[in-house]
């Protein structure tokens, strides 16, 4: 059974999310526009603009086609409507190849939203890129595991952590992104018996999306747990409300009331 835990009642930090390691559940969602991040105000510590939108929003098969600019564009957004999560922008696929590209668009983003981190995947291989980023005043959230920007690259999405071999190098990799400078750690689509093994094995929190409940925080997509992406439903995903009946039952009363010109009576007129 649920318990009921106090909002959140000011600004989350960078320092308080690596405090929260081991203490107290880290509380993670995606959101892409004002409207919605406001609604999750004061309810979650961190807010991730995903480019899970791409797929959400846009309906591409993948991440990979979003842009820079995109994700600039839903994080000033985000950071308009939600003033007390901490909220970081997920760097999309192509803009960190290199420690120069990583470098000018991680200060775009800095320059042009009010996100106090940006999320990178990659592991031990991402490690030289990601130190240049935390040596020069920017916050890295790392993300292990399986990695949506490495689907093609991978053949699909892959689960990780099913052998010991396996679980070794997850652990190595995370080793790599603490050592690397990053807040935090995300871990998607691996076995318990992995991100246990990552959580034990470094200082930082960690953050799982399919990853079992061994990691210092949860993560979801907000379109996905409340129900209103109906493509298709990770195993890992609980839904807590169902967001895309309640609007099509919504949308087919108010068509009704309009052909039947029951709406809008006096009560809805000037």
């Amino acid at each position: 059974m649920s318990i009921h835990t106090p909002k959140i009642d000011k600004k989350v930090t960078i320092s308080k999310i690596q405090s929260m390691k081991g203490s107290e559940p880290i509380v993670m969602v995606t959101a892409y526009d004002a409207l919605f991040a406001k609604l999750f105000d004061g309810e979650v510590d961190m807010i991730l603009v995903g480019d899970s939108l791409n797929m959400s929003f846009l309906g591409k098969e993948d991440t990979l086609s979003a842009t820079l600019e995109q994700m600039i564009y839903h994080t000033q957004a985000v950071c308009n409507g939600a003033k007390l999560p901490l909220i970081v922008l997920d760097m999309p696929f192509g803009t960190y190849n290199t420690v120069d590209d990583a470098l000018k668009s991680a200060s775009r983003v800095y320059k042009e939203t009010n996100a106090q981190a940006i999320k990178v995947e990659g592991g031990k291989e991402r490690a030289g890129i990601i130190k240049a980023l935390t040596t020069n005043s920017i916050a890295v959230l790392g993300h292990i595991g399986l990695m949506p920007q490495f689907v093609r690259s991978e053949g699909g999405y892959r689960v990780r952590g099913k052998t010991q071999d396996d679980i070794d190098a997850l652990v190595e990799d995370a080793k790599a992104l603490e050592e690397a400078g990053v807040f935090a750690i995300v871990v998607e689509g691996v076995k318990p018996e992995a991100s246990r093994a990552i959580t034990d094995a470094v200082s930082v929190p960690t953050i799982g999306i399919g990853a079992g409940d061994f990691t210092d925080g949860q993560v979801l997509v907000w379109s996905d747990m409340f129900g209103f992406f109906e493509e298709f439903k990770p195993k890992f995903v609980k839904q807590y409300f169902n967001g895309a009946k309640s609007i099509k039952e919504g949308i087919e009363l108010y068509r009704n009331e309009v052909k039947s010109k029951e709406f809008p009576t006096q009560e809805y007129t000037y």
